[in-house]
């Protein structure tokens, strides 16, 4: 078993835009150079640099873990920003642990494509991980692991149960999923859904929604990829969550995230604003979206 990380910097895009090239470019590898060190230091071979992150492997999941989190504390602690002004540098970051094939110096496998793929989900300073990697840890380790549910990674048939990874002590509530807050709604929270013309308002402890394409839905949507009753949205354990309840799965796209939470009979927050996807994804023709916010 090898554990795998892919830790990558977020934002580069904007880094260059304002640097240019050559400036960003000389930062950024700067930045990768000594991020590699940490990972070293805790064990960890640098397979490759990816432009604006680091694709590392590790012999234990335990090493792993510390590794992340002590880069993520290192930036935190002492912020770095790019030519000396704008936002302090931040890393997402993923990691799952499993066989590994090596070729000529390079990885492959399924736990090198999950890794990548929950380094994409993770937000700004955030660590995702799976319940594979939750078990080789110890009890300490563990504690500080928070289940975001099952999720669909892109590319795997089967769900995933993915964590969070609580190393900012005290901080839980300013958390991130795809960079998106999950600070805890309030009572006075209200959702709203719009598609089509129509508009639905769900307050806090309010009656469950129902969205498909029976006329009896709260949110009706005539098109033949939506179950009759395709999801419901319900106030519960003070969020909002969206549960597909269809035939062929439910896109949900979180503020300006281009990869989706994919639901299939499974459940997610729905936090600040996005589109909800119904039997395909955004991209499809003439796909039946809904437009959902979150207001305090």
């Amino acid at each position: 078993m090898t554990t795998v990380v892919f830790a990558d910097l977020v934002g580069s895009t904007g880094i260059f835009e304002r640097l240019g090239d050559e400036t960003a470019g000389l930062f950024v590898t700067q930045l990768t150079g000594a991020l590699s060190k940490t990972f070293e230091q805790h064990r960890g071979r640098v397979v490759k640099l990816l432009g604006d992150g680091l694709f590392v492997v590790f012999p234990a999941e335990s090493d792993a873990l510390t590794a992340c989190i002590s880069i993520q504390k290192r930036l935190q602690e002492k912020p770095v920003r790019a030519g000396g002004s704008g936002n302090p540098v931040q890393m997402q970051m993923g990691m799952e642990a499993g066989d590994v094939v090596e070729i000529d110096g390079d990885c492959y496998g399924d736990a090198v494509n999950s890794a990548a793929r929950l380094a994409d989900l993770a937000g700004a300073e955030q660590i995702l991980t799976t319940q594979r990697v939750r078990e080789a840890l110890d009890a300490v380790q563990q504690a500080q692991l928070r289940s975001l549910g099952p999720m669909y990674l892109r590319g795997k048939s089967e769900v995933t149960e993915v964590f969070r990874v609580e190393w900012q002590s005290g901080r839980d509530a300013d958390a991130t999923v795809m960079g998106v807050s999950l600070l805890k709604a309030g009572r006075e929270s209200a959702l709203e859904l719009s598609a089509f013309g129509q508009t639905l308002r769900l307050d806090a402890r309010g009656e469950k929604l129902t969205l498909g394409r029976a006329a009896t839905a709260s949110l009706s949507l005539n098109d033949s990829r939506v179950s009759r009753v395709h999801a419901t949205v319900e106030w519960r354990g003070g969020h909002f969550v969206l549960s597909d309840t269809s035939s062929f799965g439910t896109w949900v796209y979180m503020g300006n995230q281009s990869e989706a939470v994919v639901l299939r009979r499974t459940d997610c927050y729905l936090v600040g604003q996005g589109q909800i996807v119904l039997g395909c994804e955004r991209e499809a023709e003439s796909a039946p979206t809904v437009a959902f916010s979150v207001r305090a």
